[in-house]
């Protein structure tokens, strides 16, 4: 499969499987990795997922062969968007965990996700101006948000790419790690989210991912409207009895 699901406790990882193409993205990597976030978003057993690829990188972008084929519209879905991904509207949370080249519209998967861990190895940057393209992903305006305007904007124009530590440096990752230790550190990091409360993450993360692009009118009322939401759960009781009793809470996700 071009896209593998697999399930360790309440974490899908999702793998890019096109190790030989560099997981560049064809039609079965964008209609596979739709339907893994549909398995993901429907299980209400699963808090959070892992976008990661197989062999030497994450992702190298489109596959240009399919698109010099003319078979450039299978690499979006009608609702993910590029890679099944990009313009996918998702309810939970997804870290990318990237190594090596993480270029063009691989680069645009990442920015996708929620948050990002990055092996040494790694290298970020949307290279598209360097064919006459751009980068239509969702790059040009996600990469100004994550690192800022100035440096985003040498990245765009240059196409060049940055290592993994000028990325940290920028905030576009949340971690540098050693290649060997990727995996283990993207756990590690869904294991301390998944000891929240699961719908209260989601509710957090959705006014948070929100925060750039509206106005705090809105914003305002999302979050009460989220309060008004987690106060009718189980997990809503649960946190406080929790504290007074003195114990770790066990959250039901309901």
């Amino acid at each position: 499969m071009a896209v593998d699901f697999e399930v360790q406790g309440h974490i899908a990882i999702l793998t890019l499987n096109r190790p030989d193409a560099r997981n560049a993205v064809n039609g079965a990597v964008a209609s596979g990795m739709e339907a893994a976030l549909d398995r993901y978003e429907a299980d209400p057993a699963l808090w959070i997922a892992i976008v990661r690829g197989a062999g030497k990188v994450f992702c190298a972008g489109a596959d240009l062969k399919e698109v010099s084929a003319g078979n450039g519209k299978a690499l979006s879905t009608q609702r993910g968007g590029f890679a099944g991904i990009t313009r996918r509207v998702r309810t939970k949370p997804v870290i990318a965990a990237v190594h090596g080249s993480t270029v063009a519209g691989g680069c645009e998967i990442a920015l996708s996700c929620d948050m990002i861990i990055a092996a040494e190895s790694a290298s970020f940057g949307l290279p598209e101006v360097k064919r006459s393209l751009v980068a239509g992903a969702g790059g040009l305006f996600r990469l100004p948000r994550a690192v800022g305007m100035a440096p985003a904007m040498e990245m765009i124009l240059t196409g060049d790419a940055i290592p993994a530590s000028r990325a940290y440096e920028l905030g576009l990752v949340n971690r540098v790690v050693p290649d060997a230790g990727l995996m283990d550190a993207a756990l590690e990091l869904a294991g301390r989210i998944m000891a929240n409360a699961p719908l209260a993450v989601q509710e957090s993360r959705m006014v948070a991912a929100r925060a750039l692009t509206e106005p705090d009118a809105p914003l305002w009322a999302a979050s009460g409207e989220a309060m008004q939401r987690l106060s009718k759960t189980e997990d809503y009781a649960e946190g406080p009895r929790a504290f007074i009793e003195k114990r770790m809470p066990v959250w039901k996700g309901r």
